[in-house]
């Protein structure tokens, strides 16, 4: 679970905005909590929209307004109905959890052919399933896709995601990247593989 501590609070045409006191890792779409800000403030949402400028209300057409000779880091804006309350210093929290869970363990022992896997190796393609919703979504996300946390996109990304547990299992006890016993340096361990880059989509940004 993720903590950030509130520094400001605004609500405007029933849309809050909060500022974070650092970087957030918040994204559109996304389920938060927020804690001991106020209310209407406090509650379960989710993010609307991730402003860099001052909000300054709705259009005639109810489309977001902005101040963008205000610039503001760190902001997460969500619907919430109330009274309007002007940008103000506050304290509180906003939390969340991230856990994706676009494929499972099952999927990587199918892809890696080794039939009905030991009690042993069952927990550990549990484990590589885990790393590679995690990687696979935070990767995906770091270059700029929305994705569902419960959902994969599509059956490319599956596949991909699919792949990296496999490379994880497979990766088991072949750590090379520190010197031998013998004085002579090991070759060191590779990345993910461009098929797998690829089929997640990745480094490729999705917004220019």
């Amino acid at each position: 679970m993720a903590a950030y501590t509130v520094t400001h609070k605004q609500l405007l045409s029933n849309y809050a905005v909060l500022q974070t006191l650092t970087p957030n890792d918040l994204v559109v779409g996304g389920t938060f909590t927020v804690g001991s800000v106020a209310v209407p403030f406090n509650g379960t949402f989710t993010v609307y929209d991730l402003p860099e400028y001052l909000f300054i209300g709705l259009d005639d057409e109810g489309d977001l307004l902005f101040n963008y000779e205000i610039p503001l880091p760190n902001q997460v804006l969500y619907k919430c109905t109330g009274t309007d309350v002007q940008r103000t210093a506050s304290t509180g929290s906003i939390t969340f959890t991230q856990t994706c869970t676009w494929i499972t363990a099952t999927q990587i022992e199918d892809w890696l052919g080794i039939g009905t896997a030991s009690a042993l190796d069952t927990a550990f393609l549990t484990q590589c399933a885990l790393a590679a919703n995690s990687l696979a979504f935070t990767r995906r996300q770091e270059a700029g896709y929305i994705d569902s946390l419960s959902t994969s996109p599509n059956g490319q990304v599956t596949l991909g995601t699919i792949s990296l547990g496999g490379f994880f299992y497979r990766q088991r006890g072949a750590v090379t990247d520190f010197a031998t016993f013998d004085g002579m340096s090991a070759g060191a361990s590779v990345g993910l593989s461009p098929a797998i880059k690829m089929l997640l989509g990745i480094p490729k940004p999705a917004v220019a």
